[in-house]
């Protein structure tokens, strides 16, 4: 498994508060990876160690197989980094911004020629590039962000809050351009505190509260070690007992009740068992009208995690 980034006890301290703790957390190559927790947990923290804004108090740290110590500019240049609600001069057009970031990474002007207009074209910002960033939308000013994180064509992406204070539709048009780094083979490093966006997008989660990692897995397997088993509901042309005891007899079955022409089936087993269930139906002479699952959310794993590490209680 080859990992973008790799914590080993890191700990960050500001005075006799500690905002990371011992942080042991894996960051698959190719993958999205959410970084999840209630305000104050410590996720803007790491991001900023990560990146070389901060410097940690213990523990040692490894981005792009590379063990970080003091600046290391070999590192910083293959990472690219928005930080949290990015201000940039009102003053500047877009193209500019990107023009001086450019610069400070060291790219040529033909290089620079070469990647700005790709870039806006990229993120939605062809034809606006001559306007003044003061005169961007929010959602325009993460999207200018995006592309200046994406500059120096870095092989790891480090966002923080990408969708902070966005609007729907700004909200959606990140979460596509978010896919579309993935899928040009780069590792992204998301935080948010929008579950449901880290749920649509993100193939790989941690989590993590009072600077402590609570997990870090796939969403799959979060979900499958602390998820409660499905309930599956199927609607039936006319129920009867016949079929309400061939489902119960079904070893990954813990019980089914009757609603009208509904069956509510509470599951044992994470596993889809959807085809077993529809030929165990079929086979007592059963039409099914309709077949659906409810499974644990990814919100209610992260409020179940998080309230139990907070003694039972959520803040």
């Amino acid at each position: 498994m080859k990992l973008a980034i790799e914590t080993i006890g890191l700990t960050k301290r500001y005075g006799s508060l500690t905002a990371v703790s011992k942080l042991n957390l894996k960051v698959e190559k190719n993958t999205i990876h959410g970084f999840l927790g209630p305000n104050g947990a410590g996720k803007t923290t790491t991001i900023k160690v990560l990146v070389g804004l901060l410097k940690p108090d213990e523990g040692t740290f490894k981005v792009l197989g590379q063990e970080v110590h003091g600046d290391m500019p070999d590192v910083r240049l293959r990472m690219g980094y928005m930080p949290e609600l990015p201000k940039f001069p009102k003053h500047l057009r877009g193209w500019e911004l990107l023009d001086i970031y450019g610069r400070m990474y060291g790219m040529t002007k033909q290089e620079r020629v070469e990647q700005i207009p790709k870039l806006l074209d990229m993120v939605g910002l062809k034809g606006r590039e001559k306007d003044f960033v003061g005169k961007y939308s929010k959602g325009m000013q993460q999207r200018l962000g995006i592309a200046q994180a994406l500059l120096n064509e870095p092989e790891l992406v480090i966002l923080d809050e990408p969708s902070l204070g966005l609007d729907p539709v700004g909200m959606v048009e990140v979460r596509e351009l978010i896919k579309e780094i993935a899928k040009e083979g780069r590792t992204v490093f998301l935080s948010s505190h929008l579950l449901f966006e880290v749920e649509q997008i993100c193939s790989h989660v941690a989590i993590i509260n009072r600077g402590e990692l609570l997990i870090s897995d796939s969403i799959q397997n979060v979900s499958n070690k602390l998820s409660k088993p499905s309930t599956m509901q199927v609607e039936v042309a006319k129920p009867s007992n016949k079929v309400v005891e061939a489902v119960k007899k079904l070893s990954f079955v813990s019980e089914v009740t009757q609603d009208g022409n509904k069956l509510i089936i509470e599951l044992k087993t994470h596993d889809d068992v959807r085809a077993q269930i529809s030929q165990e139906i079929t086979k007592a002479g059963e039409v099914i009208v309709s077949m659906s699952l409810k499974e644990q959310t990814l919100e209610e794993v992260f409020m179940q995690l998080v309230t139990k590490s907070q003694g039972g209680r959520a803040e």
